[in-house]
């Protein structure tokens, strides 16, 4: 089932567009962090995911060959609803959202899955860094406390990248 839209999704895109990331090759800072998420929370896929008004494109990958997929299938797009808490799914076969979801039922075949909202300086989610499982779980404590760290330093890393591009900073 998809996610429906939220009310402010058009400045929310505009938003996104600002940025001017999506579809630009990989950047070793986004590339770390997906590293240290899915190495903190032990999970075998982590993402950086950016939620456009179609699709959802991944700005980092660890353990996962996709560069996009349709908004429609995006589990990130039910975790931009709220931009300030994880989205937490222990087993999306029995979730009444994501059951049928092509991406549960065929390739990659998520089961287990957290998404903590990037969000901007304006407090917009622009995507999530999230973490993929193949079988049913969860997270405990500190693994979810270092994801919602790690979103936030995301969301950071972003800001300084469009500050930088507009020629106010450098950033090594």
């Amino acid at each position: 089932m998809p996610a429906p839209i939220p009310i402010t999704e058009a400045e929310r895109l505009s938003e996104l567009r600002s940025y001017a990331i999506l579809d630009t090759t990989a950047e070793a800072m986004f590339d770390r962090v997906v590293e240290l998420a899915a190495a903190l929370t032990d999970c075998p896929v982590a993402l950086i995911s950016l939620v456009d008004a179609k699709r959802q494109w991944f700005l980092a990958r660890h353990g996962l060959d996709l560069a996009e997929t349709p908004r429609d299938h995006a589990f990130c797009a039910h975790a931009i609803l709220n931009p300030t808490e994880p989205l937490l799914v222990e087993d999306a076969a029995k979730d009444d959202r994501f059951g049928a979801n092509p991406l549960v039922c065929g390739e990659p075949g998520i089961r287990f899955y957290a998404g903590m909202p990037v969000v901007s300086p304006e407090g917009r989610a622009l995507g999530t860094l999230c973490v993929i499982d193949r079988k049913p779980r969860g997270l405990d404590d500190r693994q979810r406390e270092s994801l919602v760290n790690l979103a936030l330093l995301a969301g950071t890393l972003l800001d300084l990248r469009r500050t930088a591009r507009r020629g106010r900073v450098r950033v090594a």
